[in-house]
């Protein structure tokens, strides 16, 4: 029986569980929605047992697909970052919803900490500014704020996990033994562990009053971290990467100076800078890229944008712009531009380069010229130039000028939005032919520490492209679109008192 690789994507709307043969193909996929919850504006939240839930079923479906659990060899696990969950080690049931990414409700905990040494206060040892994005702020909410929470943290009845954590527990047994780990790219976006040490900080935990035995051991990567229980029993589960490191490592950016930007729920650009940690003085982060078993660790800087997918989606659900996400390049086609429009979707604050949770959205240089098609062309061109944005920011840090941008995820179907993308940042856009680069990331860390595959060399080998944009506007266009973006970017600033 041909032997495959089972990545888990868990990501911000979707539980999808991908399989991969030897090179890199996709064999199966399954795919399910899960429930957005707002409690009050700015509060987002997943149900943890839901997500369990989804992951489940997409397991059965492709392992049916494929014959059988006997064919999976091995899984990996790529996930959100940053999405907070505290639950009982006993029984598995979480002790409140978890608290997503784009969550701001820990605004007045990342202000009060910057009162001591400003939103730079732990760059230093984490490589991350204090914001309301990262895990850490969101833990102490928790302990802050559920009743009888921080004395079960205390007597290591509560535990924390961002979502690989939980779905890894789950599992390798759950309450019977389950495996209560992390790697270092999901423990990096905590802001507790330490960008040299690859462990967690003890002046950092006592700042925040995080109790450490609440936390899962920091890992590697790609390596064996225990056994799958049923329906996939046996199957080793040896790979653990945030999601924009694992379309890194899917991306094969193994060389200092590679990148790759994501197009999601956000956007997500990684620059590779090797063993060299890259301090950034431009609003960058500085995280880890990877970590392969007992190799050392792979650095890189990384521009997050918070909302880019979600825009289309926002269209789609709040306003009954479109019927569904596909149809936003036909309605950005009907026009020839964006009518003099911008619109700027910092619906929860905005991340890279500004770090600015005080801004909120807006639409600027409206007419009664303006119609809807002007609307979604504006949504798409916002990507593309928030994007522009974070690769200035990266150039300026790392002094290397990039040669080509390779992209992934669910956006790069969208052949307008790429093309606007390579005219406004003058350099060539290109879609490898497996788009799912995330999951596939994934797969190659546990192909990796199982010898599914033997060398980075061979994964290379893998990677083809599908398609290449090239730059075609004029330069003086691209400078006269692109300075009115940066204008109206300031338009958002100072909503939120």
């Amino acid at each position: 029986m041909t032997a495959h690789l089972l990545a888990l994507d868990q990501g911000t709307s979707s539980s999808r569980s991908i399989v991969f043969d030897t090179t890199g193909r996709i064999v199966a996929m399954a795919q399910r929605e899960f429930r957005q919850i707002y409690p009050q504006p700015g509060w987002v939240e997943h149900d943890p047992l839901e997500i369990w839930q989804r992951t489940q079923e997409v397991v059965r479906e492709v392992v049916t697909a494929v014959g059988g659990p006997s064919s999976v060899v091995g899984l990996g696990i790529t996930n959100q970052r940053e999405t907070t969950v505290v639950w009982d080690r006993g029984t598995g049931q979480p002790y409140y919803n978890a608290i997503v990414w784009q969550d701001t409700r820990t605004k007045a905990i990342c202000d009060e900490l910057a009162k001591t040494g400003g939103q730079d206060r732990f760059r230093t040892k984490t490589g991350l500014p204090l914001a309301t994005y990262f895990s850490g702020p969101k833990i102490k909410w928790l302990l802050d704020n559920v009743e009888g929470l921080r004395a079960a943290a205390e007597r290591g009845e509560a535990i924390f996990g961002n979502i690989d954590t939980w779905l890894i527990w789950w599992l390798t047994g759950g309450p019977e033994g389950g495996a209560h780990i992390t790697d270092v790219t999901n423990a990096g976006r905590t802001l507790l562990m330490n960008l040299k040490t690859l462990d967690w900080d003890d002046e950092i935990l006592e700042i925040l009053e995080i109790p450490k035995a609440m936390l899962p051991e920091i890992r590697s990567s790609s390596e064996v971290y225990g056994e799958c229980v049923s329906p996939l029993s046996g199957v080793p589960v040896a790979g653990d990467l945030g999601d924009q490191h694992a379309a890194l490592v899917g991306q094969t950016c193994f060389a200092p100076g590679e990148a790759k930007n994501t197009y999601g729920t956000g956007c997500f650009m990684l620059l590779n800078t090797g063993a060299e940690i890259v301090p950034s003085t431009s609003g960058l982060l500085t995280t880890l890229g990877y970590k392969f078993g007992e190799q050392p660790a792979v650095y890189a800087l990384e521009g997050s944008i918070a909302v880019t997918g979600a825009l289309i989606q926002w269209l789609r659900d709040n306003l009954g712009l479109i019927e569904k996400s596909a149809d936003i390049e036909a309605l950005a086609a009907s026009v020839d531009d964006n009518g003099g429009i911008y619109f700027v979707p910092a619906f929860s604050g905005l991340f890279a380069p500004y770090w600015r949770s005080d801004a909120r959205g807006v639409i600027v240089g409206m007419t009664r010229y303006v119609n809807k098609g002007h609307i979604a062309r504006a949504a798409l061109e916002a990507t593309a130039y928030q994007t522009r944005e974070v690769l200035d920011a990266m150039q300026k840090d790392s002094g290397v000028e990039l040669q080509t941008l390779k992209v992934d995820g669910g956006m790069v179907v969208n052949e307008l939005l790429m093309q606007f993308q390579a005219d406004i940042l003058d350099v060539p856009v290109v879609r490898p032919k497996v788009a799912e680069t995330t999951a596939l990331g994934a797969a190659y860390a546990a192909g990796i520490a199982i010898g599914f595959w033997d060398s980075l060399e061979e994964l290379r080998a893998n990677w083809q492209v599908q398609q290449r944009w090239s730059p075609q506007m004029v330069e003086k266009s691209r400078e006269a679109l692109y300075q009115s973006w940066k204008k109206a970017v300031t338009r958002t600033f100072d909503w939120v008192e």
